[in-house]
């Protein structure tokens, strides 16, 4: 009797078992990823409010304040946009012919203003050298062709506002407005006050690439910042302070198993609290500032 009775105990509690271990194992699981992710964030974060506290009142900060640092295209179409899908297709693959002669570089250097008394003086560039920052003269394919520029001037968004610069003014065969190219050097990145973090000293810390893009009014940023595979993509958040906006990027929902290796870079919007101004915008990974454009691409942000 006391072997059937227990045998019945056991037939009436294993379904409420297996319910009770579904129910609860599922709630552990949940619980303890986002008890991780939580302390993922926290770290990330904890790092974030390091770079910030570096470049609080350093050196490199103040070079960064004095400095010409681009945060826009260096390179600006012609007024009306292009004409035809073949011209966007000749400009996005870079497919020029030059016919014609370009001037000579009348300076060897030249001023950038910002209009509130801030000047800077630095390198010009030959209008040789802007053509081919934007011109690799492909013969195959749709193509656009300049036939002469002059110096002239144009304005761009930099880290220390929108300032007034000298640009190459190509003129183009069909088109009333120049392409238009900017004509001075970025200044030098200065060393930031603060090494890269070690690796996995904050939980899932990515780098965020680049900056894409700043709203007119500065109250959101959109960058690239790159996830793999086998995730749910980007996350971008942000620290602020009076003196810097500081981003901290990582990835949501990384999952384990067979992932192709190559990474993936996505726009993120950023919504600030405040416009961004001129407070430095720095990446919380490298400790160092995030650059508009990529490296050696037509607009990168400095030296």
């Amino acid at each position: 009797m006391h072997t059937h009775a227990k045998r019945l105990v056991s037939l009436f509690l294993a379904p409420l078992l297996a319910v009770c271990l579904l129910a609860g194992c599922g709630d552990s699981l949940r619980a303890d990823g986002d008890h991780a992710s939580n302390q993922s964030v926290r770290k990330q974060k904890i790092r974030a409010g390091q770079v910030a506290d570096a470049w609080r009142g350093s050196s490199s900060a103040l070079a960064w304040s004095k400095g010409y640092y681009p945060m826009a295209d260096a390179v600006q179409l012609p007024e009306s946009g292009w004409q035809n899908t073949a011209d966007e297709r000749a400009y996005e693959t870079k497919n020029f012919v030059l016919r014609g002669n370009l001037p000579a570089t009348v300076s060897a250097r030249a001023k950038v203003d910002w209009g509130n008394g801030d000047t800077l003086t630095r390198p010009l560039w030959g209008a040789n050298k802007a053509y081919q920052s934007f011109a690799l003269g492909r013969d195959d394919g749709p193509r656009l062709t300049v036939t002469g520029a002059r110096l002239g001037e144009t304005t761009i968004v930099t880290s220390r506002g929108t300032a007034t610069v000298p640009a190459w003014l190509f003129t183009l065969e069909g088109y009333d407005t120049p392409l238009q190219r900017v004509a001075v050097t970025p200044s030098k990145l200065p060393k930031s006050p603060i090494g890269q973090a070690r690796q996995g000293s904050a939980d899932g810390l990515q780098r965020v690439a680049r900056l894409a893009g700043t709203a007119t009014d500065g109250r959101s940023i959109t960058v690239r910042a790159a996830h793999g595979a086998c995730d749910d993509g980007p996350v971008v958040n942000v620290l602020e302070t009076d003196e810097s906006v500081v981003l901290y990027a990582s990835v949501a929902g990384a999952r384990s198993g067979p992932c192709a290796s190559e990474l993936i870079e996505q726009s993120v919007k950023v919504e600030l609290r405040r416009p961004l101004g001129d407070r430095i915008l720095l990446d919380a990974f490298t400790g160092r500032p995030v650059p508009y454009g990529e490296p050696n691409g037509a607009s990168p942000s400095w030296t």
